[in-house]
């Protein structure tokens, strides 16, 4: 049986663990969105496969100006973010680690003082999400959208195709295409968010057709084994309204995607960053759809993902807020030692504090055989 520290092939990358770094935006980008040298401090101190991930997800990247949603989140469509994550990329590698960008157009998710010119931010539809974002001006509810012009859509996933060739040339391994979180692919997707009449709403297959269409031409960029994707069926984030028939939709869109070589579907159980839920969708019988490898997260603990890995009910477990406290995160679990709690109010925006100055716990007791789940799991 596998177990979770075992090393793993998926896709076109050789990872020594099966723990992966989940997204995780952090808001510390600098002017222009270009990635800092606090970024690549904070990415390599996670970075050692030996204590910490297996692979990074970088956090969530715009592929274009308009794909922005937050302050000072990154982006991968000029040439100074480009050699702002290559400083990072070369980080993690000389740690030995692995690392893939997180693609990301935010869609309805913004607000006009952080697009381009002023502009309402764009969707499937014209619907006004009831949330809330980081401005300059702190937090604001986000702008009411504009529904993309069918003409529009090419261009879009143009932005995705062009942004996986630059996460390459700033040496990222890879990409995953970051269709989840109630972002501009699941506006697509769910009919609670899509209102079209055009090829791209409708019946399932048409509100499927963005997805696949950025994803073919990612894989087409930069290969199938470089390319994950990750979906959340259920969750409600972002006043993502749940869609009438997840099974039926994830179902098809897992499909369609099977096809392509991807090196991971990477699945949100339940709610992210809040109830595992699993019981809204047969999430067992999705990942049949798929057939690849399956990558899970949300409210991981030890003992669950030492299971699920043992079960084969995942080929990797990503964990999200146990990295921000826990830099060694591997080295804490494979030892059954307790995780630190990271503070909540240092997670978007700010400097050093809670980023990176979390300490690792020290070094590894002589024996790495992994002990048996203990009872001092903590949440993922």
């Amino acid at each position: 049986m596998p177990t979770l520290f075992d090393p793993i092939r998926i896709g076109a990358l050789d990872l020594a663990s099966r723990i992966v770094m989940a997204p995780l935006t952090r808001c510390r980008a600098g002017p222009g969105q270009v990635p800092t040298d606090l970024m690549r401090e904070y990415y390599a101190q996670r970075a050692d496969p030996a204590t910490g991930a297996g692979l990074i997800v970088s956090e969530a990247t715009q592929v274009c100006p308009e794909g922005q949603g937050y302050l000072d989140t990154p982006g991968l469509h000029s040439a100074a973010q480009v050699a702002g994550w290559r400083r990072i990329t070369d980080a993690v590698h000389a740690q030995g680690g692995s690392i893939v960008a997180q693609l990301w157009h935010v869609g309805r998710i913004s607000h006009v003082s952080l697009q381009p010119g002023g502009g309402a931010p764009v969707s499937s539809s014209a619907k006004t999400a009831n949330v809330k974002t980081r401005t300059a001006a702190g937090r604001e509810p986000v702008s009411p959208p504009r529904a993309l012009a069918t003409e529009e859509i090419p261009g879009i996933v143009e932005q995705y195709r062009q942004a996986a060739l630059r996460a390459l040339d700033a040496g990222f391994d890879g990409v995953e295409v970051h269709a989840a979180n109630g972002y501009l692919i699941e506006q697509f997707l769910r009919d609670s968010l899509n209102d079209r009449a055009d090829r791209y709403g409708g019946p399932v297959a048409n509100r499927c057709r963005f997805l696949l269409e950025v994803v073919q031409a990612v894989v087409a960029a930069v290969g199938g084994g470089r390319t994950g994707v990750r979906l959340s069926p259920v969750t409600p984030s972002n006043d993502a309204g749940p869609d009438s028939d997840p099974q039926a939709l994830f179902a098809h869109a897992l499909a369609a995607l099977a096809p392509l070589g991807l090196a991971w579907v990477h699945a949100i159980e339940g709610t992210t960053g809040g109830p595992r839920n699993v019981d809204t969708v047969k999430f067992r019988t999705l990942r049949q759809h798929f057939g690849g490898p399956w990558m899970v997260n949300n409210g991981y603990t030890r003992e669950l993902a030492l299971a699920a890995a043992a079960g084969g009910e995942a080929d990797a477990i990503a964990f999200g807020r146990a990295f921000i406290a826990n830099p060694d995160l591997t080295h804490r679990l494979r030892h059954d030692l307790a995780l630190a709690v990271p503070d909540r109010k240092t997670f978007y925006g700010g400097g050093a504090a809670g980023y990176t100055d979390y300490p690792a716990c020290g070094d590894a007791p002589a024996d790495p055989t992994p002990p048996a789940a203990g009872a001092r799991a903590q949440p993922a």
